[in-house]
């Protein structure tokens, strides 16, 4: 099992940046894959990038240039810095956690993140 809690969400004009953190409750090295989801109201939830524990990323096309995805393996953390904010990033964040490829996706609570003047 892993347990995740996300922060760092907020409210920011657009334009601006904020950066999300998901600690997790064992060291991230030895999950095979993290990430980060948003759901914007009255929308699916989607992908919107995962790294592995060698390093690999992957990002949705909507926030490529903007979005960075990385690892803290002494902080056990995963991060989302989010540049060049947009009001279509307003959503709740949540991080997720599979352990191994045979393992289902663990969830956090999320955190609200809104982009508005």
């Amino acid at each position: 099992q892993v347990q995740l809690v996300e922060s760092g969400g907020g409210l920011v004009q657009p334009g601006g940046s904020l950066r999300l953190s998901c600690v997790a409750s064992r060291t991230i090295f030895s999950i095979y894959r993290t990430g980060w989801y948003r759901q914007a109201p009255g929308k699916q939830r989607e992908l919107v990038a995962t790294i592995t524990s060698g390093g690999l990323t992957t990002y949705a096309d909507s926030v490529k240039g903007r979005f960075t995805i990385s690892t803290d393996n002494a902080e056990n953390t995963v991060y989302l810095q989010m540049n060049s904010l947009k009001p279509e990033d307003t959503a709740v964040y949540y991080c997720t956690a599979t352990p191994t490829i045979w393992d289902h996706d663990y969830w956090g609570q999320g955190t609200q993140v809104t982009v508005s003047e």
